[in-house]
């Protein structure tokens, strides 16, 4: 029945959809002010999604233009449908524009077509579809759009401190069949404390040094500039050398007596980093083999004895696993350093519940001060865990099970999503176990099957909560 539903609408699925996708939303401190608070490609996403619900007759509530939500229902309860639709830059590589979709007899190719774009379309459209069909609500729906997921969850921070809580929730932004428990996600700075002074002068010095945009992502890309004062050539082969043994693309060229050595990585979603390839680390390991500037060494050496090809936490002392929600994670996103400023490591840490993070972080802090680097801590979201046992999680699976047939279990995850903002909320699609995963990744798509398929059982899901009462 609902699948036969939602095949009335798939044409204005795939319009709507693309007219989202055709927006760069990517968070952009540069242009932002307080009518655009993370810059005008989130806001014109936000607006967009205002435009669609108010053509379909819904009323919307806007919160300083960096969240909002679309109303629908009556009842004493809400439903809230947390989704977002801010995106990660789109990164080098793709084989088409990523912000003008490219769509195919069967898939739809754009930045955000999987995180969050697509899902929020589907679930949109199930809200809309029950709303058509003129059923008896029993509960109010928030379908609560944020701006800022990617970064620093700025919008549904803003948006709660004013706006209704939702009774429960799902967040269409992750997989099937339900995730009832995500890690605590914490981004901190290993900072190096200032320059240090060379006693001998330095046959290299490390002039400046950049890798990754993002703390949830692994840098596919590294970059690095050195002064050197002999042997050239002798560097460059035994860099030819190292790529090769490593089996990594790179290339070094020389201008004005400077070496500017790249390394490629692989970008992956920083929740798993062990998936990656961290071009920014391979790039220090190789720096280490040279004798550099004091500063310089410290910073490579720092890398090598604690971040690099250390995918949990182990050089850190911070291995830690349990049986429902796996092991603690740590993702180097961000590295920079110049010859002024010294370096500094932007980290991703993901851990599980029973993992003692205060205590690591103190401890690791002690350590670290004797090297002359400081830990500056940026925000820590606390693990989340729901029952996979209670009623409303199983509503969700039954509606997932019934239209797939499909009878795995709810499982727990390294990643976050706007779940964890709802004592009483789960992640709920819209990746299938046959979806490729390409979020955070070049040629990003979602196939018509699985963006039609989500919006069926989200549509009974919904229909399940919020009309059967």
């Amino acid at each position: 029945m609902w699948k036969e539903k939602v095949q009335e609408y798939e044409n204005q699925i795939i319009e709507d959809l693309n007219g989202l996708l055709s927006i760069e939303s990517v968070r952009d401190d540069s242009k932002a002010n307080d009518d655009a608070p993370v810059g005008p490609g989130p806001k014109e996403a936000l607006n967009y999604m205002y435009q669609i619900a108010e053509r379909d007759g819904f009323s919307t509530h806007d919160v300083d233009h960096i969240a909002g939500r679309i109303e629908a229902g009556k009842g004493d309860d809400v439903l809230g449908i947390l989704c977002h639709v801010d995106v990660v830059p789109a990164g080098d590589g793709w084989d088409s524009n990523p912000f003008e979709p490219v769509v195919t007899d069967n898939a739809i190719i754009a930045r955000g077509t999987l995180d969050d774009k697509g899902p929020t379309i589907a679930a949109y459209y199930a809200v809309k579809i029950l709303n058509d069909m003129k059923v008896d609500w029993k509960k109010r729906i928030h379908i609560i759009i944020g701006t800022d997921e990617e970064s620093d969850w700025k919008c549904t921070d803003r948006y709660f401190q004013t706006e209704e809580m939702p009774a429960l929730g799902f967040a269409p932004d992750a997989e099937f069949p339900a995730i009832h428990g995500e890690k605590g996600i914490t981004t901190f700075d290993l900072v190096q404390n200032e320059m240090a002074e060379d006693v001998d002068e330095p046959d290299y010095e490390l002039l400046a040094f950049n890798s990754g945009q993002r703390y949830n992502m692994v840098p596919d890309h590294a970059e690095a500039k050195v002064l050197v004062k002999e042997h050239m050539t002798d560097v460059i082969q035994n860099f030819e050398y190292f790529l090769e043994t490593h089996h990594l693309q790179g290339e070094s060229t020389v201008d004005s007596g400077i070496l500017i050595l790249t390394v490629e990585g692989k970008a992956v979603h920083g929740m798993d980093p062990s998936l990656g390839i961290n071009a920014g680390l391979y790039l220090l390991e190789f720096l280490a083999t040279l004798n550099l500037n004091k500063s310089a060494k410290d910073f490579v050496n720092f890398s090598n004895q604690y971040l690099h090809e250390s995918h949990f936490g182990e050089k850190m002392g911070m291995k830690f696993h349990t049986d429902i929600m796996g092991d603690v994670t740590t993702n180097i996103g961000v590295m920079t350093y110049d010859n002024e400023n010294a370096g500094r490591f932007g980290v991703n840490l993901r851990y599980p519940q029973g993992f003692e993070f205060e205590e690591a972080i103190d401890r690791f802090s002690k350590e670290i001060e004797a090297l002359g680097f400081r830990i500056e801590m940026g925000k820590v979201q606390k693990p989340h865990y729901v029952d996979k046992n209670d009623p409303f999680v199983q509503k969700l699976v039954t509606a997932y099970r019934n239209q797939t047939g499909d009878m795995t279990e709810p499982y727990t995850i390294g990643g976050g999503t706007y779940a964890r903002n709802l004592d009483k909320g789960v992640a709920f699609g819209a990746m299938f176990s046959d979806s490729e995963d390409l979020m955070h990744q070049k040629n990003e798509y979602i196939t018509k099957k699985q963006l039609f398929n989500a919006t069926s059982i989200y549509l009974e899901a919904i229909y399940s909560l919020c009309v059967e009462g």
